[in-house]
C-alpha cells in the first residue's frame, strides 16, 4: 500500500492529510490560535470536588476549568485526598466540545518516538499492532530493563524491530524531559501549563511518519526545515522521503493541487455514496453517531439477498474510512441492510473489523444487537473535523431543518389575524419575507383572498438577506 502525507501550513492554520494509495483517509486540522490541547500537562488547581461522582474541576488557566474523573478502582483514593485549594498534575485527554470543558487525567504519559513513558505509573505495555509473540517479549524485555524504577512505559508499533539502543535513547530523551517537567511545576505557581504537546507537524512526524510513507510533501520551507531536522536526529533513514512542495508553475495551493479541498468539503454531506449505487446516511446526535446503509440504484443480477450482501460489504469499508476521515467518535450504531443468512453477517462484521485494523485510534465493534444493529465504540479525544471547520446554522439552528414556505405563510396568516383583532381593518400593510416564502404567499390568488378576509391592502417585499423562517408585518395607515 502507497501511503502519502500532504500537508499545507499558512499563518492561521496547518493542514494534514493522509492518502492511502491516493485515496484520502484522514485530514487533521490545527488552528494557530485555538491551538489543541490533548497531551498538554498543567500545574491546576482544584477548584470542586465532587465525591457523589467520584471527580474534581481543576482550574487549569483558561476559560473553562477541567473535569478531573477519578472513578477508576487504582484511583478512587486519591479522589477522597483531593481537597478545594489544592495543587495537581493534570494532562488534558480530551479537547473541550461544545458547552463541556476539556477532560484531564492524573495518569500522564509522555509520548516519544519508539516508546510512551508514564512517569506516574508503574506498567509495561506494547502495542496491540505488533502481532508477533516473540517479538512482543523481546520489546517486554527491553522495556524492563531500561525503564527507570516506578515508572511505566508503552511500546509503540514503530518499535517493532528496533534495537535497544534505539529504544534507550528515546528513553533517556524523555527522562530528561520529565525531570525537567517535575522541577519546573516545583517552582511554579498554579494555574499554569507545564508541558505543551508537539505541534502537528511534529506530532505527524512522531505518529505516522513510518518507512511504509512513500513521500511527505511540506509546502512551508520552515516547517520542511524542522522535520528534516527533527528526522535526522530521530529516523535518519525517512529524511530522504520529505519533499518542498514547489507552487512554481501552479495556479492553485497543495491541497488543490493534490485534488483535496473537494474532499475535505464533501465531508459536511450526510450521503455518502458507494461504487456500486448504494449509499450511506451518517447523522450525529449528541449521544451518537448513527449510520445507515441503503441499496440506492444498486438492483444487482443474481439475487435479492446477493445484492444486499454486496451492498453491506462495501459499506463496512467505506464506513470505516468516514470514521477515519471525519474522525467520529464515541458511541456509533451502523443500521446494515437486513439479511437473512448467519455467514453473510458474519462476512460483513469481519470486513468492517479489517477496515478498522488500519485506524490507528482505537475502536471496538460489539456485535450485531437484536434489531439486526451494529454497535462499536471509537477514540473520541477531539473535536472531528466538522465541528472545526464549521458552525451551526444560524438559520436552523444546527437542526439541518428550517420552515416550509408553507409553513411561514401560515405563521403569517396567524399574526394577520391576530392584528385585526386589535386594531381596526383598513389601511396597508407591507409584508416582508424571504423569496421563497414570497413565492408562495403570492401563488394562485392567496394575496387576494387574504385581503378579503382582512379588509387590509397587503403589500409584499421580498429581502434576499433575510432567515426563511422570519418575517416583518409593518402597518401603515392610509
Amino acid at each position: 500500500m502507497k501511503k502519502t502525507i500532504i500537508a499545507n501550513v499558512v499563518p492561521e492554520e496547518t493542514r494534514v492529510a493522509l492518502l492511502e494509495d491516493n485515496e484520502l483517509m484522514e485530514i487533521s486540522v490545527e488552528r494557530s490560535e485555538s491551538g489543541h490541547l490533548v497531551g498538554n500537562i498543567y500545574k491546576g488547581r482544584v477548584k470542586n470536588v465532587l465525591p457523589g461522582m467520584q471527580a474534581a474541576f481543576v482550574d487549569i488557566g483558561r476559560d473553562k476549568n477541567a473535569f478531573l474523573y477519578m472513578g477508576d478502582a487504582g484511583r478512587q483514593a486519591a479522589c477522597q485526598h483531593l481537597t478545594i485549594g489544592q495543587d495537581v498534575l493534570v494532562q488534558i485527554a480530551k479537547d473541550a466540545m461544545g458547552d463541556k470543558g476539556p477532560r484531564a487525567t492524573i495518569s500522564l504519559t509522555l509520548p516519544g518516538r519508539y516508546i510512551v513513558l508514564m512517569p506516574t505509573v508503574d506498567y509495561i505495555g506494547i502495542s496491540r499492532r505488533i502481532e508477533e509473540e516473540s517479538e512482543r517479549d523481546r520489546l517486554r524485555q527491553i522495556a524492563e530493563s531500561i525503564r527507570p524504577a516506578g515508572m511505566g512505559v508503552i511500546v509503540r508499533t514503530i518499535a517493532e524491530g528496533k534495537s535497544q539502543d534505539e529504544l534507550m535513547k528515546d528513553m533517556a530523551y524523555l527522562t530528561n524531559m520529565w525531570s525537567s517537567l517535575s522541577n519546573r511545576a516545583k517552582r511554579i505557581n498554579a494555574p499554569a501549563l507545564i508541558y505543551r504537546d508537539a505541534d502537528l507537524v511534529v506530532r505527524i512526524v512522531r505518529d505516522y511518519l513510518t518507512s511504509d510513507v512513500s513521500e511527505f510533501v511540506i509546502d512551508s520551507q520552515e516547517a520542511y526545515n524542522r522535520v528534516v531536522d527533527l528526522l535526522k536526529y530521530i529516523s535518519p533513514e525517512l529524511v530522504d522521503c520529505v519533499t518542498l512542495y514547489d507552487p512554481t508553475g501552479q495556479n492553485d495551493d497543495i491541497f488543490c493541487r493534490f485534488n483535496l479541498n473537494v474532499q475535505l468539503e464533501s465531508l459536511r454531506d450526510r450521503r455518502v455514496e458507494l461504487t456500486c449505487g448504494g449509499y450511506l446516511v451518517i447523522d450525529h446526535t449528541e449521544a451518537l453517531t448513527v449510520i445507515d446503509v441503503n441499496t440506492g440504484k444498486f438492483v444487482g443480477n443474481i439475487s435479492l439477498s446477493e445484492t444486499v450482501f454486496q451492498t453491506n460489504l462495501e459499506a463496512a469499508v467505506q464506513i470505516a474510512r468516514q470514521l477515519r476521515l471525519r474522525d467520529i467518535g464515541g458511541i456509533i450504531i451502523i443500521d446494515f441492510i437486513d439479511m437473512d443468512k448467519p455467514e453473510q453477517r458474519a462476512a460483513v462484521l469481519n470486513a468492517l473489523e479489517l477496515a478498522l485494523k488500519k485506524d490507528r485510534t482505537k475502536s471496538n465493534v460489539l456485535g450485531i444487537t437484536n434489531l439486526g444493529l451494529v454497535e462499536m465504540t471509537r477514540k473520541k479525544a477531539r473535536q472531528n473535523i466538522n465541528g472545526m471547520l464549521y458552525s451551526p446554522c444560524p438559520c436552523c439552528l444546527g437542526k439541518g431543518r428550517i420552515k416550509s414556505p408553507e409553513t411561514v405563510v401560515i405563521d403569517i396568516k396567524r399574526e394577520i389575524r391576530k392584528l385585526n383583532k386589535r386594531s381596526r381593518s383598513g389601511g396597508r400593510l407591507l409584508i416582508q419575507v424571504h423569496p421563497q416564502v414570497a413565492d408562495f404567499l403570492t401563488k394562485q390568488g392567496e394575496l387576494k383572498r387574504l385581503e378579503q378576509e382582512t379588509a387590509r391592502s397587503l403589500l409584499v417585499e421580498t429581502t434576499e438577506n433575510m432567515n426563511p423562517e422570519m418575517f416583518s408585518l409593518l402597518w401603515k395607515p392610509d
